[in-house]
């Protein structure tokens, strides 16, 4: 549709893949972007975040920047898949049990994804990507489904919901001091420490804090950042997305998901006690300036980890949450880089 008007950033060829694309996943069907100018190149599967934030997703036909890499140089090297993940976007269905809507699905949907790739592109194995909460099906696929992935790379990797939360919480409470906000503290004292299970609206107060204080999107004098509103465009100029997309997205997928049962799981989340070690090649890129997960629980994990095939630990200085676009084209690359692992038999152990 394209409620607003928008040049591709790049183009496919047209003997590449350039298309979306209906799935019979998990029992509905759920949307996929395919963006590559080979066919027999590798699969990069991308695991966008949010929950039900699909970016980036089906939306990001042609453009170049996401909120998590660039892709124009990323569909020379690999076939790069964008999904819509269960509840959200293009994979919005009015029928999906809100039961559904946990982790556990998820995971599921993505391992029922990749092995219908798998057979499409009649390959072994595929690369995994995933940025925010995506990471928490990314690092279940690579523990539980190692056999079918190549190596993984973790964005802004979540290991412990509720622990994440504290640590945010009390970097708030200090910052809405040195900033003399009232109304920040007395909020944010009033809710109290994590763990958040009452209800949205109590998650959601540390929420709006942290999106204010810029762990989301960070800006100085010197770093400028083109905002959560032009990283949301896509939704708006995607000839792929019609408004009800976009409604979907950003309203009737959050009540799908945000429930009081998804909320009472959250803090069931923590890697640090579920997952000791991995068996493929593991990256995690982090923002310096990101307080929305915080960096601090991923170093503490990375250096706990064992992984005998590899494992390295990126810091993107411009970026907090959302990446700066300097760093995004920094992640495309150590992406592409990623094709090593397809002919060094797995035998290289980095660790930065």
């Amino acid at each position: 549709m394209g409620l607003l008007k928008q040049k591709r950033d790049f183009h496919i060829p047209e003997d590449g893949m350039d298309l979306v694309d209906e799935l019979v996943i998990g029992g509905f069907k759920q949307t996929i972007l395919i963006q590559g100018e080979k066919k027999e190149n590798p699969i990069l599967l991308f695991l966008h975040g949010g929950p039900s934030m699909p970016l980036p997703g089906v939306a990001n036909r042609g453009t170049d920047y996401t909120v998590a890499t660039n892709i124009a140089e990323l569909v020379k090297h690999f076939n790069v898949v964008f999904w819509d993940q269960r509840g959200t976007g293009k994979s919005f269905h009015k029928d999906i049990p809100k039961e559904s809507m946990n982790f556990d699905q998820l995971t599921s949907d993505a391992n029922e994804l990749i092995d219908q790739l798998i057979k499409r592109f009649d390959q072994e194995k595929i690369f995994l990507a995933a940025h925010s909460a995506g990471t928490i099906i990314g690092l279940n696929l690579v523990k539980k489904y190692p056999e079918k992935i190549i190596s993984y790379v973790g964005l802004s990797q979540i290991i412990s919901w509720t622990e994440n939360d504290k640590l945010c919480y009390q970097w708030m409470l200090e910052e809405a001091k040195e900033r003399g906000n009232a109304k920040a503290l007395q909020e944010l004292q009033a809710v109290g420490e994590p763990p958040y299970i009452e209800s949205y609206k109590q998650w959601s107060v540390l929420r709006k804090w942290q999106t204010r204080f810029n762990t989301m999107v960070y800006s100085d004098d010197e770093i400028k950042h083109p905002g959560l509103l032009n990283v949301s465009k896509p939704m708006l100029q995607s000839k792929d997305y019609r408004l009800k997309d976009i409604f979907n997205t950003f309203y009737k997928g959050f009540k799908l998901i945000y429930t009081q049962h998804f909320i009472e799981k959250l803090p069931a989340i923590n890697f640090k006690e579920t997952v000791e070690d991995i068996s493929v090649p593991v990256t995690f890129i982090h923002g310096r300036k990101d307080v929305h997960v915080h960096g601090r629980l991923v170093e503490d994990f990375f250096q706990r980890l064992d992984s005998k095939r590899g494992k390295k630990l990126i810091w993107m200085e411009k970026s907090a949450h959302l990446f700066h676009p300097d760093d995004t084209k920094l992640i495309e690359q150590v992406l592409i880089k990623e094709k090593k692992y397809m002919s060094s038999g797995y035998d290289e152990i980095s660790v930065s």
